[in-house]
C-alpha cells in the first residue's frame, strides 16, 4: 500500500512540475467561476484558497527539481 501511495505522489511531483504553470491557471479559472457564481460573496477565502493550492502545487513541482 505504501508502494501505491509513494507512486501517486511521484507522479503528481511530476505533473507539478511539468505543467505547473497550467494547473495553476486553471486554479485560478476554477476559483475566478466560483467567486462569479456566488456573486463575490466569498471573494477573500476563494481567493485564499487559490492562493494555498497554488502555492501547494509549486511545492510538489520544487520537488522534482
Amino acid at each position: 500500500m505504501f508502494d501505491a501511495l509513494k507512486n501517486l505522489k511521484d507522479k503528481a511531483e511530476d505533473l507539478a512540475a511539468a505543467h505547473g504553470d497550467k494547473i495553476s491557471e486553471g486554479l485560478e479559472k476554477v476559483g475566478d467561476f466560483i467567486d462569479d457564481r456566488t456573486d463575490g460573496k466569498y471573494s477573500e477565502k476563494i481567493d485564499t484558497a487559490v492562493d494555498k493550492a497554488q502555492d501547494y502545487v509549486e511545492q510538489l513541482g520544487e520537488h522534482k527539481n
